[in-house]
């Protein structure tokens, strides 16, 4: 492999872009006539295959393309977790509005059941992930994939308990229902912890692509770009920035089927792809 993929500025510019085109794929798929999901669903099943089959492929040797192919590999898999979400196929077994006036564990149990058997199919897919990892040497695709997880936890929590701007504009029709869910409002000390502990994990990982080996350090910078995005969208919870700045190409499409909310790479990434607007606040 050329030098220039073993660099730090070839990793995190790979890390970028399948944030920036992953998301706007999801974006504009969904967009489309609902007619259309059934068949965007087949082939990112097929994609979650390929995934799978590729994280497994890149668990067996610690090299810079194993790196590649293994960060690479949960992109397509967390793909076709945001897009069996956004296209309502996978959500939970409640598919109504929030229950007026409930609060406190009420909100919270209602609230998990909208998104339990999506939450469920995470978790599965992370014990395989497990699985699949038991006496491999590289670790690049499970550390993605757990990021990925990480992240969007702690972004679902803090809309869950309040954030400024929550992107209810992005949300889809057929979803509508979940808006009920989460809260608009002012930060709380959560977001401050979970922040801390973001940008602390980030500066880690800043310190070990510093010091690491070169295989090491591929794997680390992809980590840590893909970190640092997670973080963006977080602080995205708290200051407006229309996503058409940067998936106007994705979002230019109108659709009966509404719009929705980007995918963390965290696809990447995360989290942000639920986010909703509450009238409990």
């Amino acid at each position: 492999m050329p030098d220039f993929f073993s660099s730090n500025t070839a990793a995190v510019l790979f890390a970028l872009l399948c944030w920036w085109f992953g998301t706007g794929v999801i974006l504009w798929l969904v967009r489309l006539p609902v007619a259309t999901f059934k068949w965007s669903l087949w082939v990112f099943t097929a994609l979650l295959g390929v995934g799978l089959w590729a994280s497994h492929v890149s668990m067996q040797s610690s090299g810079v393309s194993n790196a590649y192919l293994g960060f690479a590999s949960v992109i397509l898999m967390w793909s076709w977790h945001e897009m069996a979400f956004l296209t309502g196929w996978l959500t939970g077994p409640r598919k109504i509005r929030l229950e007026p006036g409930a609060v406190g564990m009420r909100r919270f149990t209602q609230s998990v059941q909208a998104v339990l058997h999506h939450e469920l199919a995470l978790l599965a897919n992370f014990v395989v992930l497990c699985v699949l990892q038991i006496g491999e040497p590289n670790h690049v695709a499970i550390c993605t994939f757990a990021l990925l997880w990480c992240m969007r936890f702690t972004a679902k929590m803090n809309l869950f308990l309040g954030v400024p701007q929550v992107g209810e504009q992005y949300l889809a029709s057929h979803l509508a229902y979940l808006g009920s869910y989460f809260k608009r409002g002012p930060v709380t000390v959560f977001f401050f912890v979970t922040m801390g502990v973001a940008c602390g994990t980030w500066l880690w990982l800043v310190w070990e692509v510093q010091s690491g080996a070169v295989a090491a350090t591929t794997g680390s910078v992809l980590l840590a770009a893909l970190l640092g995005l997670a973080i963006v969208e977080h602080v995205l919870m708290v200051f407006p920035v229309p996503l058409q700045r940067l998936w106007g190409w994705a979002m230019s499409r109108q659709s009966s089927a509404g719009s929705a909310l980007p995918l963390v790479p965290t696809a990447i990434a995360s989290a942000h792809v639920h986010t909703t607007k509450s009238d409990q606040a």
